[in-house]
């Protein structure tokens, strides 16, 4: 564990690019060749251009301009949290799925017959799940993948499949599991780096602190209700 800051330490001064500028974070790297799911064609900014020239004409109207800076009004955040919606519910589902799977699962899902321990296994499970997130959030400039409501699909899915392993223990050995936890983590990081990958792209300068802000909301209700759902079915499993 002493290794950690060291490790923070380097990756923030050497490995981290600055902006040129402070507060404003700009980068002259091309976006990534690869797409799934789209093409750079895709373009889809969160505030749709029918509501900017919706604004406009009513600025006009009103004898008014439009800012271009300074603080977000009430209406403009609740124009941009429309257009949200498509990056908090997916990534909402991603970490209800995954910390379902990891803290109401994972401790259940034991192989007596493997030569690893209890324990053993179950610290296999969380190196390799974060394992996976590490890859995957690191993959963003060799694959971008624009449809994150796909891989929430596909994290509901190990979660619900995680589930009727441990109540049918129809899992042949603990190899299986470790894939898909491996697995999991792999959409679980996915999902994350590519949300808010669209959205830092897809959001002007003046609004992209509160897009960034808000889809927060998105992993930390997934989180929160994953809790609340898996500490009472962990309390089930064991009680039968």
């Amino acid at each position: 564990m002493l290794l950690v800051p060291v490790v923070m330490a380097i990756s923030y001064y050497f490995l981290l690019v600055f902006p040129p500028s402070f507060p404003q974070w700009s980068s002259g790297e091309a976006e990534p060749s690869v797409f799934v799911g789209g093409s750079s064609q895709e373009h889809r900014p969160l505030v749709d251009e029918d509501e900017e020239e919706e604004q406009e004409e009513r600025a006009l109207s009103d004898g008014t301009e439009l800012k271009s800076t300074g603080a977000l009004n009430f209406t403009e955040k609740l124009v941009i949290l429309k257009g949200l919606i498509r990056f908090i519910v997916p990534l909402a589902v991603v970490y209800f799925a995954e910390y379902f799977i990891n803290q109401g699962l994972l401790e259940l899902l034991f192989f007596p017959e493997s030569s690893l321990s209890h324990a053993e296994q179950y610290r296999w499970y969380q190196s390799l799940y974060q394992i996976g997130v590490l890859v995957s959030r690191s993959s963003l400039f060799c694959l971008r993948i624009r449809w994150v409501g796909v891989l929430s699909a596909l994290q509901f899915v190990n979660a619900v499949l995680l589930t009727m392993a441990v109540y049918y223990q129809f899992l042949p050995a603990v190899w299986v599991v470790l894939v898909i936890v491996f697995y999991e983590g792999l959409l679980g990081g996915a999902a994350y780096v590519n949300t808010y990958y669209s959205i830092s792209t897809e959001t002007g300068d003046r609004e992209r602190e509160f897009s960034m802000a808000a889809a927060s909301v998105g992993d930390s209700l997934g989180i929160s209700l994953s809790g609340a759902t898996a500490l009472p079915l962990h309390h089930y499993f064991c009680s039968l």
